[in-house]
């Protein structure tokens, strides 16, 4: 059995890339901040489904917790499922600021920077000894780099770094044999900066080939379809997840 662990899996994206993910038959190792509550529903609804689920706690901003969860996720793994090694990892964890770049503080950028840039540098960095050989590395970017939105500069810069920072990742671990990607969701309808208005919704849906907004299971399906071996062949690659997202 493959094994993944999607950071922010308790709400939004990351818990519709878990439960996806189970389905097609991977054991799952979500993490959450701080609503414990919602991070074991989506257990339960992995394990309703037959599957098999752990929640880890995790803050993505504070890189000085990263070697204590790899310990967690080493016990998580042997307790679970008998392994050593897991196999997937989503970087997904995240959270939006609207803010013109004229009234961003110091402080609102280093948060944004923490989460979004540094944490998958030094989370990645951490869990590698335990990746097998062979995994296969997602980062969630956004559609945001490439369309340029007023209010979102910082978030969407670091996403933009993240994804030259998986290219970078697949050129270092191709020893490994293990590959990254990253995937850039267009606007879905999620709880992430505050969710969208009725108004803001039809706008963008307005700007969308599809006539839509994304679900999350629009992006959920599309990362475990990603991580399996259909995909093997895919390696250092952005793909947009935005049903046609202002083309």
């Amino acid at each position: 059995m493959s094994i993944v662990i999607i950071t922010g899996g308790s709400r939004g994206l990351g818990a519709s890339i878990a439960v996806q993910c189970a389905r097609r038959g991977m054991g799952v190792i979500l993490t959450y901040n701080n609503n414990s509550q919602a991070a074991k529903q989506v257990v339960a609804t992995i394990e309703a489904d037959g599957g098999k689920a752990v929640a880890l706690e995790l803050d993505v901003s504070n890189s000085a917790s990263f070697l204590a969860f790899r310990d967690a996720v080493t016990e998580a793994l042997a307790k679970t499922w008998g392994a050593q090694t897991f196999d997937f990892l989503v970087n997904n964890a995240g959270y939006g600021l609207y803010s013109p770049i004229a009234t961003v503080t110091e402080d609102e950028f280093d948060g944004l920077f923490r989460v979004h840039l540094k944490g998958p540098f030094f989370l990645t960095q951490a869990l590698l000894r335990l990746m097998a050989d062979g995994g296969h590395i997602v980062n969630v970017t956004s559609a945001t780099s490439r369309v340029a939105t007023a209010g979102v500069a910082p978030y969407a810069s670091f996403k933009g770094g993240l994804e030259v920072l998986t290219r970078y990742m697949a050129k270092e671990f191709g020893e490994r044999r293990i590959r990254a990607n990253s995937i850039a969701p267009g606007p879905i309808r999620t709880e992430l900066g505050g969710g969208l208005t009725e108004e803001f919704e039809a706008m963008l849906a307005g700007q969308t080939a599809l006539g839509r907004v994304g679900e999350p299971d629009d992006v959920g399906c599309m990362v475990a379809s990603l991580l399996s071996d259909d995909n093997r062949w895919l390696n250092a690659q952005n793909i947009e997840v935005a049903g046609g997202y202002i083309i």
